[in-house]
């Protein structure tokens, strides 16, 4: 078995070696740019993780691990547009370094470059790979279009946040688990398993990210603190804030919702006490615990030995203990 940082070092290496230069230059440079900011590299991380776990040779699942580090970069690029986020990874985002069109473009220039990777894939799996990484794309977007639906609703239920995040985040963590099982040669049966498992995992990792946005270090985070806050997002936290608050309370809660001249300051400063004393950072702990517990529940069913758990098991840890 392969160690996670000897994983994490071979994504990487092969990322930089991975070149996306040629003309026009200006089309270019931000895939170069965006990639060379870094990341955890959980998605790439995984997708050879889940090969690892039944072949010792990972080298056939290189490329398509690959395609889903560039394909979740292009959706950071047009994610960054649509929020109107100034930050990514600390350094400017795309469209405020070049331009709004250039972040489309260049986007969809990282989308066919990820299919293209992607069908590098060994030919006995190809066809299923292909299927399933196109099936978990146009749930990406389907996930982009109900947040961005959510920011013009009060009435936005839990359950309905769950099935966003499902398909804007959790469903890409489990195609790479997925895909890389499949490449592996896993029974079908656990690599819908492994599948599972990581849309746990995306539940999970994506309210523990509303509370970073709240409660997180900006230098660590790689993002403006607050940033949800100020785009009215729907977050775990605001949707359980809109349930709670009553009487003045929520009457104050939708005034600052429905200004548009503030100081963002003092905007962060309302939402991250009211958070606190509705008692609704405690609620999203707790979702995150419960799912986080269930992905982990779901291991014991796979038939493999326990040890060739162990990276995808430090890995998972790993992702959730940043700190809030």
């Amino acid at each position: 078995m392969k160690s996670l940082d000897s994983i994490l070092e071979k994504t990487e290496t092969e990322l930089s070696c991975t070149s996306f230069v040629g003309d026009p230059k200006s089309l270019f440079e931000p895939i170069e740019y965006i990639l060379s900011l870094g990341g955890k590299r959980i998605r790439p991380a995984l997708a050879l993780i889940g090969c690892n776990i039944y072949s010792d040779n990972i080298e056939s699942a290189v490329k398509p691990a690959l395609g889903l580090e560039v394909f979740h970069n292009f959706t950071l690029l047009h994610d960054d547009l649509m929020d109107g986020a100034d930050m990514r990874r600390n350094k400017p985002t795309v469209h405020k370094r070049w331009s709004p069109n250039t972040a489309i473009l260049s986007g969809d220039a990282m989308l066919i470059a990820s299919y293209k990777l992607i069908g590098e894939t060994d030919p006995a799996y190809l066809s299923e790979v292909l299927a399933l990484f196109t099936e978990t794309a146009l749930a990406i977007c389907g996930g982009q279009q109900y947040d961005m639906e959510f920011e013009q609703r009060m009435d936005v239920a839990e359950e309905e946040y769950l099935h966003m995040i499902e398909l804007k985040t959790a469903v890409l963590l489990a195609c790479a688990l997925k895909m890389g099982a499949l490449i592996g040669g896993a029974p079908a049966h656990e690599a819908d398993l492994l599948y599972k498992y990581g849309i746990d995992l995306g539940l999970a990792f994506q309210i523990q990210d509303d509370l970073l946005d709240v409660y997180g270090d900006a230098e660590t985070f790689g993002k403006n603190i607050g940033g949800d806050i100020l785009c009215n997002k729907k977050t775990f936290l605001l949707i359980n804030a809109l349930k709670l608050a009553e009487g003045e309370k929520r009457n104050e809660v939708m005034s600052w919702l429905q200004r548009e001249e503030y100081t963002p300051s003092d905007k962060i400063a309302f939402f991250t006490t009211l958070y606190e004393e509705l008692g609704v950072k405690e609620l999203a702990e707790k979702k995150i615990k419960y799912y986080f517990e269930k992905a982990k529940a779901r291991l014991a069913d796979l038939n493999v030995p326990a040890e060739r758990l162990d990276v995808l098991t430090e890995v998972s840890d790993k992702l959730m203990k940043r700190k809030v």
